[in-house]
């Protein structure tokens, strides 16, 4: 019998446990495996030896596990070296995987991740070891290459469209209630940021401008919008991702403050909203503007995920298992969307080249031509994927278990 490891890597999405345990169901269901590894902290902790068995959680805990919001396993920003500097990682990483006695690993994450997916199935290749290492995406910007959508953007993108009519309400109970910024993630694209437009008064759009990374952001024209909205209905709501640039490519959130980046050099934004927000008192159109950035809720929130999205992440995990059991390696699982409505879609499997250090974009034909607004296209593509959540019993608290999860209790 077979022994697997699984780690999870980047920000969490509210549904990453979720592969997780489709990971550890199917692995004992299938019986191909007879013992399932963690990988604490990710690729990092194991290199460390950071590593927990699952195969002796319950049923009822999977079952608590599956509806637990960020990563059980912890997670880690870690960039392997290119091979071809340095594989001393490589050696320590299937050295440890033997010394546990490991034939498969899996990964879940997001672009970065399946960076590392390919690195370590590469170097597998290239010297004749033969352990599977298989990808499981997730990401609550939707930006991977090939899958119609990523496990964790359903459930993300619900409660942006929740909050943003919540915010709406209580934005509009005064006769002047000036300017509302609501600005979400998404740091090269707008997946996150368009999800708004779900939020609908009898079958009314509440948010009147939708910016997006993906539209070079004209300042001349936002300051005319608002001024000509504020003065119609003295309100205007207003939806920007933190990633908007303007045509020469500069962040708008840089020019409120220095830019900070990552490990992997990616730029660690926030602030486009509260530097709208001075502009449009700058140009006295109106003194009343408040600005609100979500942040991390919106990668945290499974108290009003999406039960699309929780059951998909579920078969993400139980897929990659079944494609790991038949040999294949170096690929990551991904859903094919067959059909808008009745939603239908298929797992399938890809080569992970077609997805690592790839960024998937949102459509520029499903924006308008003055980049502030999306149109029906995209919204029948967002619909299907934040239906309503089943009933989660919410915990009370959360504890740490023997196999060092952080569960619902």
């Amino acid at each position: 019998m077979k022994k697997c490891i699984v780690a999870q890597s980047g920000g969490p999405t509210p549904v990453i446990n979720s592969s997780l345990c489709g990971v550890i169901s199917q692995a004992s269901e299938s019986k191909y495996y007879d013992k399932v590894y963690g990988g604490l902290n990710g690729i990092e902790g194991i290199l460390n030896e950071k590593i927990t068995e699952l195969s002796q959680l319950s049923g009822s805990d999977i079952d608590r596990l599956k509806y637990t919001p960020a990563s059980a396993l912890g997670s880690c920003r870690y960039k392997l070296k290119n091979i071809s500097d340095n594989n001393e990682e490589y050696d320590k990483f299937f050295t440890i995987m033997d010394k546990f006695d490991i034939d498969d690993f899996f990964y879940i994450g997001g672009n970065d991740s399946m960076d590392t997916v390919s690195k370590l199935s590469s170097y597998a290749k290239e010297h004749s070891i033969s352990k599977n290492i298989i990808g499981i995406p997730k990401t609550i910007d939707n930006d991977l290459m090939i899958t119609d959508h990523c496990p964790g953007y359903g459930s993300a993108a619900k409660f942006i469209a929740m909050s943003v009519l919540e915010t709406y309400l209580d934005s509009s109970v005064y006769s002047d209630n000036g300017v509302f910024i609501l600005e979400t993630m998404g740091r090269d694209t707008g997946w996150l940021s368009a999800s708004a437009a779900m939020a609908q008064i009898n079958d009314e759009n509440v948010v009147d401008y939708l910016y997006l990374p993906e539209k070079a952001f004209n300042i001349d024209n936002f300051l005319q919008d608002i001024e000509k909205k504020y003065k119609e209905k003295k309100h205007v709501y207003v939806v920007v991702s933190e990633g908007i640039k303007d045509a020469n490519g500069n962040f708008v959130a840089q020019m409120n403050s220095a830019i900070q980046h990552d490990k992997f050099g990616h730029a660690q934004l926030g602030g486009a909203a509260s530097f709208l927000s001075s502009l449009i008192k700058k140009h006295k159109i109106t003194r009343r503007v408040k600005s609100l950035e979500l942040g991390v809720l919106q990668r945290c929130g499974m108290h009003i995920s999406s039960s699309t999205d929780v059951e998909e992440a579920f078969k993400a995990g139980v897929s990659a298992v079944n494609y790991a059991s038949e040999g294949s390696t170096g690929s990551m699982v991904y859903m094919k969307r067959l059909s808008d409505d009745p939603y239908e879609i298929k797992f399938a499997l890809t080569d992970v080249n077609n997805v690592c250090n790839k960024v998937k974009y949102f459509p520029a034909n499903w924006i308008n031509d003055r980049g502030n607004f999306i149109n029906e296209d995209a919204l029948s593509y967002i619909k299907p994927l934040i239906s309503d959540n089943n009933s989660i019993n919410l915990p009370n608290y959360f504890c740490i278990d023997k196999s060092n999860l952080i569960i619902g209790c």
